[in-house]
């Protein structure tokens, strides 16, 4: 069993503005719990951002914070662990101060996390330059395209040596719980599952989204098939003729299964997924107009935006000139 060490382990929490409340609150209650199911106080914590008094949440809640980003203060110690607690609009949150601090933390020593869109902000600081890693599953495609050096992964959580990421939502609790295990064994983190009704613990090989069924409350392994196909294949789109012959079926008889189940075309269904994709790298990246479309499996700008306006209303060029606050619903923050 690993041996427990007399020195809590400290986490200090970057509350970036807009952060989302779930992913923070979930990683520092099995800290708590901790410390409450073994008696002892083998985790302590502190929370900073860049205003130095207070951090305002997604949900528009006010966190009081115990300092800022201070410069002068001593660098950690290795035992340290810094957890980036990201949220909405992620890219304006990398701001040079922020990027210094975490570069400083760091060099330092401490072991660099991120929970929700966090990992953001940890790439850009170069810190998973080479490295494994997970964001939630709405930020994949952007990160992907932002930051190629980084080995992202769909997984809830990621632990690469002194780097860890949750993806977001509850991942936050199994990370925490891996932490704790590794640290102090599995009772202790079987101890703290209990306490927060968190039936079942998630490890890095468990992915983030429910499974294709789950999703689209349609169970048929054929039909489940064809779609996994199709989100593997978005760049690079595979005909209705292809996809058919694939599953083992005509084309009319994945006509009638789209139909029937999804009540739209195979051909719509995989234009509306391309969409999503789209819409996704058109908010999260810097990416030019056509440079989405081509990673988004159209042949040009001008097919992209026709389609792009069908669906959404607007065009993507006028959607990079609307402010994110506006594009962004509330079904679709991160975490």
């Amino acid at each position: 069993m690993p041996m427990a060490t007399d020195k809590p382990r400290r986490f200090t929490f970057l509350l970036l503005d807009r952060f989302t409340m779930l992913p923070f609150t979930a990683a520092i209650e099995p800290l708590r719990l901790a410390n409450r199911a073994s008696g002892r106080p083998l985790y302590d914590w502190r929370l900073v951002g860049a205003r130095g008094d207070m951090s305002v949440c997604s949900n528009g809640a006010r966190v009081v914070l115990d300092g800022g980003l201070d410069a002068e203060a001593p660098p950690p110690g290795r035992d340290e662990v810094v957890i980036v607690c990201g949220g909405t609009e992620i890219a304006r949150e990398a701001t040079r101060p922020v990027l210094a601090w975490l570069r400083r933390q760091a060099r330092g020593g401490a072991a660099m996390g991120a929970v929700c869109t966090g990992a953001w902000v940890l790439a850009e600081a170069g810190l998973l330059d080479g490295r494994k890693a997970t964001i939630h599953w709405e930020n994949h495609d952007g990160f992907a395209e932002a930051f190629p050096e980084v080995d992202l992964f769909r997984s809830v959580f990621v632990h690469d040596g002194n780097r860890l990421t949750a993806a977001g939502g509850t991942s936050s609790i199994d990370l925490i719980l891996h932490l704790i295990a590794e640290a102090h064994g599995d009772a202790l983190a079987a101890d703290v599952a209990d306490q927060m009704l968190h039936t079942a613990i998630r490890t890095e090989q468990d992915r983030q989204r429910l499974s294709i069924p789950t999703r689209i409350g349609v169970r048929h392994p054929r039909l489940a098939a064809v779609i996994a196909r199709m989100e593997a294949n978005l760049e690079d789109p595979i005909s209705p003729a292809q996809l058919a012959l694939d599953a083992g079926m005509s084309t009319r008889q994945l006509e009638r299964l789209f139909r029937r189940y999804l009540n739209r075309s195979p051909k719509r269904y995989y234009m509306e997924t391309r969409l999503a994709r789209a819409r996704n790298l058109l908010m999260q990246t810097e990416m030019s107009i056509i440079e989405i479309a081509l990673a988004s499996g159209f042949s040009s700008p001008s097919h992209f935006s026709k389609c792009y306006r069908a669906q959404y209303g607007s065009t993507p060029y006028h959607e990079r000139g609307t402010s994110s606050v506006k594009v962004v619903q509330a079904d679709q923050v991160p975490g």
